[in-house]
């Protein structure tokens, strides 16, 4: 008698039900009384708010999100330790780049580039999630008491850095942010962009900060025609903080959106340097 791995037993597919998929990814991931996805992770984050162009926030932003009045950017980059077991802790590190939308009456941030460290959460984010994740380095570090610094790279460029030194202490807080993607499937045959209509998701990443620091510091962008996160220069810094805490997300899909909405931004998942872009 010989045994294969690439089918699941009865007990394979028992424990899965009964961990909500936790096997299947290095992560802690479960189901909310509605059904929903959720993992929960320990963390410490650099959150960096910034203005940029209206007319360049709205341009790369799909029906039926809309950019945001004051044109802003997300940028964060994160540390998260999750516990697997009582024993195995997985520290994982991600970046969050993307333009502040309205939708729903639930504004969010819509997600442009989603980098990540391990294969295996770049395949939750893409294929569970719609998020434009994707294989890179993501250091975050505190370099003393005072001072922490963050960066991402991404073949062989250093496109998203940010260095800062902690001003003041501020109070905790508790709060839900939420993101919005596309889960999309490209065309199976070349007359066909998407094999179905894509579907629009909202994240929910519910904060509990026990510690909260005000930064000074400087967010770089570096021209990359992998991660063109220059084409929102920063005009403005209006949010600057470096967070310690916990985080709970959830996903939702809440309506298909027809194939041509998002056609002209399928490309931001995917490596494709010779986009020339559109004048704004």
């Amino acid at each position: 008698m010989s045994r294969v791995r690439y089918a699941k037993s009865m007990r394979d597919l028992e424990r899965v039900e009964r961990r909500a998929g936790r096997d299947s990814v290095p992560v802690d991931v479960g189901v909310d009384s509605e059904g929903s996805n959720r993992s929960h992770d320990v963390i410490r984050t650099i959150r960096i708010v910034y203005e940029t162009d209206a007319e360049v926030a709205q341009a790369v932003v799909p029906r039926p999100l809309e950019a945001s009045v004051g044109s802003e950017v997300c940028v964060s980059f994160t540390s998260s330790a999750t516990h697997i077991t009582p024993d195995v802790t997985i520290e994982s590190r991600t970046a969050r780049f993307g333009v502040r939308v309205d939708y729903d009456e639930k504004p969010g941030v819509y997600l442009l580039a989603v980098p990540m460290i391990s294969e295996s959460a770049v395949m939750l984010g893409r294929e569970r999630f719609g998020q434009p994740a994707k294989l890179a380095e993501v250091d975050l570090e505190a370099i003393d008491d005072e001072v922490v610094e963050a960066s991402v790279v991404r073949k062989g460029i250093r496109f998203l850095s940010a260095r800062a030194h902690r001003v003041e202490e501020l109070p905790s807080r508790t709060f839900v942010e939420n993101g919005y993607t596309f889960k999309a499937y490209p065309g199976s045959t070349p007359d066909k962009p998407f094999d179905q209509d894509p579907q629009l998701l909202r994240m929910e990443w519910h904060y509990a900060f026990s510690r909260v620091w005000r930064l000074d510091g400087e967010l770089a962008l570096t021209d990359s025609p992998f991660d063109p996160v220059v084409d929102l220069p920063v005009r403005r810094i209006i949010e600057f903080e470096y967070a310690e805490g916990t985080v709970e997300s959830f996903g939702r899909v809440l309506r298909p959106v027809p194939g041509d909405w998002l056609l002209p931004f399928i490309h931001q998942r995917y490596d494709e340097p010779t986009v020339e872009g559109v004048e704004v």
